[in-house]
């Protein structure tokens, strides 16, 4: 059940009241430190960025979006969960572009640097098969992303997405089963930046 300061805050923010959302992220951030965790715990050593640092990236992407029309607390969690993973996502593909040539010659012979790029290209294997999934359906593109990467339950999914748990609950099953073939392609297709 939301907080009744949450609802307010909401309320007022969707008012375009720019204070309400520096309110709700201050109340809310504990569940946001959650959600960056859940993130960072896929990327391992890849990304230097930490738990709070993510969160006030994320809050600095939407800070002037305020005026969207937030529906619930789910909903709040959902969009500042895709915000995260967009942020992550580009730091990854920036790691791997230096890594593929940049603007300097770069010769690396250890272990960590190679488990670092197969984080990122594993994270990218991720952000193309949702994406794929979303041109398939996008309803199951934003289960993935609230029950997966915001760690919703399935009544916090359904409310956030305005269905009903049962829809949540089937579409997931779906979405994971659609979403691992879509990996597996990814992964028996050559990569065409890389020498084979």
């Amino acid at each position: 059940m939301p907080q009744p300061d949450v609802t307010r805050l909401l309320i007022q923010l969707q008012g375009g009241r720019r204070e309400a959302f520096e309110s709700l992220v201050s109340l809310m951030y504990d569940d946001l430190r959650l959600l960056a965790r859940r993130h960072l715990r896929f990327q391992g050593n890849m990304i230097t960025l930490h738990t709070s640092g993510l969160v006030h990236e994320a809050y600095l992407k939407l800070a002037d979006r305020t005026r969207l029309s937030w529906e619930n607390r789910g909903h709040f969690l959902a969009v500042y969960t895709k915000v995260m993973r967009n942020i992550l996502i580009d730091m990854a593909r920036s790691k791997l572009a230096i890594k593929r040539g940049g603007d300097r010659v770069q010769v690396t012979l250890d272990e960590h640097h190679n488990k670092v790029e197969a984080q990122a290209d594993e994270l990218l294997a991720i952000d193309q098969a949702l994406d794929k999934l979303a041109e398939f359906d996008d309803r199951l593109a934003r289960i993935v992303e609230c029950r997966f990467f915001a760690g919703l339950s399935e009544v916090e999914t359904a409310l956030a997405l305005g269905i009903s748990d049962r829809t949540v609950r089937r579409d997931w099953i779906k979405a994971r089963t659609i979403l691992h073939g879509l990996l597996e392609d990814t992964r028996l297709e050559p990569d065409p930046g890389r020498d084979n």
